[in-house]
């Protein structure tokens, strides 16, 4: 005679209340006990405030019996339990769910309030999408000692789910953006978020806060005219090649010297100092795309260990005094996007594993091109196109877009 299969039943456990060492370790011994069988686990802890849910699959006849220990249990550790059975039909609906794309929303400001979050978990929520965790990447502020605390917020969430318009969703996420003081990045949940190896910068306006033509022209004694040229050709109004050219022909005559002294008193953007260190840290190959000259790429290669520069490069005649020329193939918007590409072929990378990050009109090719393209600090035309920009911090928010907690960190990365 045959015997009647054993009936099963699923039951989710939900534990909140003060978190102590041995709370999970207690709860398994007795599910250890009948066998159960764990189907789902999670866990969260908030100002050592636990919330542990735990999805079982166990004999029907031993359930009662189990979610009587375990009630014993609670009561002696002090804290708090239920327990919700979940049908067949539940489980396997849950189960489909799991194959839908997952996203990773990074919000990123000085300060991050209600406010805020709530108009971001509305874009999400009218996507259609799901929050299936929140972590929170940089450390927590202390109330007593203020002067200790970072002047950076950073929250991830992490979404399952289709958009119901992916392009609608990354606009309306640029719009509150501009509006509420915060950057965003969506990204495509995969393995090559998790592995990002290659990152390229622009120089001016990105890894310094000037734009060195514009030094130079001002010894030259025609600041005035080239900053005016330089500032239509990053808003994209005018075609690079043509601008660079006409800003290096009123260069002629300047003593090459001068460069010495622009360059040990570039004005380094905010963050750099720790972007770099963190990269390095952990393999990154790093490198300079730039539509400025070669002599300060240069500089800044030696100072924080960059793997590549390409710039351009200015020529000097045998006084010692600019030319008002310069020497190969100029570094625009195109040959940014084909360095970078290059670059990866050389280091076996995916393209889908780089990053670039840049501000002007001719950084956009690479922006778009790379796995992760970041305006930073950009101008309006470099916003509109870019799919995640940083404007509300430094440059070392870019750490946060790769998923870097500053737990992570050490000391001198943190800082």
């Amino acid at each position: 005679m045959n015997n009647p299969p054993v009936k099963k039943e699923q039951i989710l456990v939900r534990i909140t209340g003060q978190d102590r060492p041995g709370l999970t370790a207690s709860v398994m011994q007795i599910l250890a006990k009948y066998n159960a069988h764990i189907l789902d686990i999670g866990q969260a802890d908030i100002h050592s405030t636990l919330s542990l849910g735990i999805l079982i699959r166990m004999d029907e006849a031993h359930s009662g019996q189990v979610m009587k220990e375990l009630l014993f249990k609670a009561t002696e550790l002090g804290v708090n339990i239920g327990f919700s059975p979940i049908s067949e039909d539940e489980y396997e609906d849950w189960v489909n769910r799991q194959g839908k794309n997952r996203y990773i929303l990074t919000l990123l400001g000085r300060h991050l309030s209600a406010a805020q979050i709530e108009a971001a978990t509305k874009v999400i929520a009218e996507q259609g999408l799901n929050i299936d965790a929140i972590r929170r990447l940089t450390g927590r502020q202390s109330m007593r000692n203020p002067e200790r605390n970072h002047t950076r917020k950073c929250i991830e969430f992490s979404l399952r789910g289709n958009p119901k318009d992916r392009v609608q969703m990354q606009a309306e996420l640029m719009r509150l953006s501009a509006d509420m003081g915060m950057d965003f990045s969506l990204q495509l949940d995969d393995m090559y978020r998790r592995m990002r190896r290659l990152i390229c910068f622009d120089m001016d306006s990105t890894l310094i806060q000037t734009e060195v033509i514009d030094e130079l022209a001002m010894r030259a004694g025609v600041g005035d005219k080239v900053k005016a040229i330089t500032e239509s050709a990053m808003r994209g109004e005018i075609d690079f090649k043509e601008s660079f050219t006409e800003r290096v022909a009123l260069l002629k005559g300047l003593d090459v010297s001068v460069m010495k002294e622009i360059a040990e008193n570039l004005p380094i953007t905010e963050g750099v100092d720790r972007l770099m260190y963190v990269l390095k840290r952990y393999g990154y190959k790093i490198a300079i795309l730039s539509g400025g000259f070669t002599y300060f790429g240069k500089y800044l290669q030696d100072r924080y260990g960059i793997d590549y520069v390409y710039a351009n490069e200015l020529e000097i005649d045998e006084n010692g005094k600019l030319t008002g020329h310069y020497l190969g193939e100029i570094v625009d918007g195109k040959r940014k996007a084909e360095l970078l590409r290059l670059i990866a072929q050389v280091e076996k990378v995916d393209i889908r594993q780089t990053i670039a990050v840049g501000d002007g009109a001719n950084d956009l090719p690479m922006l778009s091109q790379s796995g992760l393209g970041i305006a930073f600090h950009a101008k309006p035309r470099v916003v509109a196109n870019a799919q995640q920009s940083i404007n509300t911090i430094g440059i070392d928010g870019v750490l946060y877009f790769l998923g870097f907690k500053d737990s992570y960190l050490d000391e001198k990365g943190n800082a």
